[in-house]
């Protein structure tokens, strides 16, 4: 099948991979753009995993204060200071930077959370799921569902990315590792909110009012 000009173009605009990748995945998928997506996808997967032992020590630290009331500054690395002067990796590390502020992630990946807090989880979710009446063998299997949801909340690279929620962070950054070229790692974070941690003064309106009237 003859693949056009106008094909090639709109798959790169759509997966910013080069120019021949897109001309091979098009031609490997008789011209499917969909089809060439996910082709691609997994490509830049596979040689994502291939890259992610190299050591990244290079890279930036971006911080994101967002309506002055939360801030966060992160740490995502690169192999070289060349990709991390690109616009490209700068753009990555502020969406990442933002990802953190709007959904609160308390890690960066499973592996970092505490065995501990895993197992408090899962105790739980086999109460919750005992308690709505599922056998216990049951039970068990639903817990295992529902663990991924709770690492969705707290792990950042399990998350979907706010940009576009049909994909996870984690898949973002095997893509960005794929048409890079460079492994890249978010080594880590940190999130301010204000007042957080704090117990905040609960004003009780009716005794307020009360006090009002007898002034």
């Amino acid at each position: 099948m003859s693949i056009s000009a106008a094909q090639v173009k709109e798959l790169r605009e759509r997966t910013g991979a080069g120019m021949l990748d897109c001309k091979k995945a098009l031609e490997e998928t008789n011209g499917d753009i969909e089809k060439a997506i996910v082709l691609l996808r997994e490509k830049g997967l596979s040689q994502a995993a291939k890259k992610s032992g190299r050591i990244a020590a290079e890279g930036l630290i971006e911080a994101y204060i967002h309506g002055g009331r939360i801030g966060v500054l992160i740490e995502v690395n690169s192999e070289t200071d060349f990709v991390a002067k690109t616009d490209e990796f700068k753009q990555f590390v502020k969406d990442m930077a933002m990802q953190v502020a709007a959904s609160s992630p308390k890690y960066v990946k499973k592996e970092d959370v505490p065995q501990e807090e895993i197992e408090k989880e899962r105790e739980i979710l086999v109460h919750q799921a005992l308690n709505e009446g599922k056998p216990e063998h049951i039970a068990q299997k639903i817990v295992e569902g529902r663990l991924e949801k709770f690492f969705e909340q707290v792990c950042l690279l399990e998350q979907p990315f706010i940009r576009e929620p049909s994909m996870k962070v984690k898949d973002l950054l095997n893509e960005k590792i794929a048409k890079i070229g460079e492994n890249l790692v978010i080594r880590r974070f940190v999130r301010f909110e204000v007042g957080e941690g704090l117990e905040k003064k609960e004003e009780n309106f009716a005794e307020e009012v009360a006090k009002q009237l007898k002034m």
